[in-house]
C-alpha cells in the first residue's frame, strides 16, 4: 500500500500525522509512505529523523499586509502543484491524507487533478482554512470534535474520530512524579502555560502560586516556558509544595501521575489529556486564529470533562479555591473522571485507518 501524507507548520499538525503513519505501519505489511511538507518549517527536520521519506515544497501562508510575498506565493503554489503531480505519478499513492496546514493545499489539489482518493483530518473544533476550502472536494473528513460537523456540511462523508495525537501519550516513556521531587502520596496539579510560555498566564500564575502554602494537601508543578523562567523565579520564594521549571521534555510522560491539569486549549494537549482521562481547567488563548482554542475548550466543557475559564476572567483566589474543591474528591471532580472514561478517546488512529480502508474498497 502506498500513502502520501501532508501536514506542516506546527506540532499540532505534524504529530497527528505521525500517529496516523504509525498506525498504518502497524496494520500494513507492505507499506510505502511519503511525507510532503514545507522546505523551511519544523516538519523538514522531524519527519526525516523518524526515517520517513520526505519531499519538501516551497510555499508560504498568505499574509494580511505583505502583498509582494502573496503575489509570489500564487506562483509558488502553481509550481508546488506541478511538483506534487509529478511526485504522485511516480509514487502512485492509493490515498492522499491531509492533516492540516497551508502546505496541504497544493498536495490535495494535485491529488484531485489525478483523481486520487483524499482524506483530511481536522484537529481543532473550528477548521483551518485549507480543510474548509477542500471539504466538499475530498472523499473523507475526519474530525476531532463533534461540534465541527457544521463547518463541513458539504462534505461527502464526515467521521468523528478524535485526535490521533492523544495515542502518543499512551505509549510514551513514563516520568514518575517522584523523579521531579514530588511525593507519591500527594495529589499533583500540573499548570503549563504553553510550549512558548505566555506573559499573561505567567502574571496570573505568580499570583496563584503565592496563595499556596505548605499546609495544602496537594503539590503543583508550574512550567513557565523557556523565555519566561528567569524573570519568573528571580527574587521569588514559593511554598515547599510548589515547583517551577522552564520546560520538561516528554511532558506527556508525566501525565499519568497528574491529578489535575491547568492548561491552554491547544488541540495536541487536549487530545492527550482526553486519552489519559485527566480532569482539567482550560484557559484558552484568545490570540489564535478564529479563537479556536475557546471552542476546543467549550466542547470539552459541554461534555463535562473540563472547566473553562477565559483569560479575562482569571482570578487567583477563585482558582485556588476551585483547585482545592476539585482535589478533595468533590462530586464535580468524580463526574469529570466518569465522563472522561465514557468518552474513551484512545483509538483515533485506528478509526482513521479503518475509515480509509473502507474508502478504498
Amino acid at each position: 500500500m502506498n500513502i502520501i501524507i501532508s501536514a506542516g507548520g506546527t506540532g499540532g499538525h505534524i504529530y497527528p500525522a505521525v500517529s496516523i503513519i504509525n498506525k498504518f505501519k502497524e496494520k500494513e505489511k507492505n507499506l510505502n509512505v511519503l511525507y510532503i511538507g514545507t522546505h523551511n518549517r519544523m516538519e523538514k527536520d522531524i519527519i526525516p529523523s523518524l526515517g520517513i521519506k520526505y519531499e519538501p515544497i516551497e510555499i508560504y501562508g498568505f499574509s494580511k499586509n505583505n502583498i509582494t510575498r502573496d503575489i509570489k506565493n500564487v506562483f509558488l503554489i502553481k509550481k508546488a502543484i506541478k511538483k506534487c503531480v509529478t511526485i504522485m505519478k511516480e509514487f502512485k499513492p492509493d490515498i492522499v491524507i491531509g492533516v492540516g496546514g497551508y502546505v496541504t493545499m497544493p498536495v490535495i489539489s494535485a491529488a484531485r487533478k489525478l483523481k486520487i482518493p483524499v482524506a483530511i483530518h481536522e484537529q481543532n473544533s473550528i477548521p483551518g482554512k485549507t480543510n474548509k476550502l477542500f471539504a466538499k472536494n475530498v472523499d473523507l473528513v475526519c474530525t476531532s470534535y463533534e461540534n465541527s460537523d457544521k463547518y463541513f456540511a458539504s462534505a461527502k462523508k464526515i467521521v468523528y474520530t478524535g485526535n490521533p495525537c492523544g495515542e502518543n501519550a499512551l505509549t510514551t516513556t513514563k516520568i514518575p512524579k517522584e523523579s521531579l521531587g514530588f511525593h507519591k502520596d500527594k495529589k499533583l496539579v500540573l499548570f503549563v502555560s504553553g510550549s512558548l510560555g505566555s506573559g499573561t498566564i505567567n502574571d496570573f500564575a505568580l499570583k496563584l502560586l503565592s496563595t499556596i502554602d505548605d499546609t495544602d494537601n496537594f503539590e503543583i508543578l508550574y512550567i513557565t516556558g523557556n523565555d519566561y523562567y528567569e524573570s519568573f523565579v528571580e527574587g521569588k520564594t514559593f511554598a515547599k509544595n510548589v515547583k517551577v521549571i522552564p520546560f520538561l521534555n516528554n511532558l506527556s510522560g508525566l501525565f499519568s501521575d497528574v491529578d489535575l491539569i491547568i492548561s491552554r486549549a491547544g488541540a495536541g494537549t487536549l487530545s492527550e489529556i482526553l486519552a489519559l482521562e485527566i480532569p482539567s481547567i482550560l484557559i484558552p488563548s484568545p490570540y489564535v486564529a478564529n479563537n479556536h482554542q475557546y471552542y476546543n475548550a467549550l466542547d470539552l466543557k459541554e461534555k463535562g470533562v473540563s472547566l473553562l475559564i477565559e483569560e479575562k476572567d482569571l482570578d487567583a483566589k477563585k482558582m485556588y479555591d476551585k483547585i482545592k474543591e476539585l482535589l478533595n474528591n468533590s462530586d464535580e471532580y468524580q463526574s469529570m473522571k466518569e465522563n472522561l472514561h465514557k468518552l474513551d478517546m484512545k483509538n483515533a488512529s485506528t478509526i482513521i485507518y479503518e475509515q480509509i480502508k473502507e474508502l478504498l474498497k
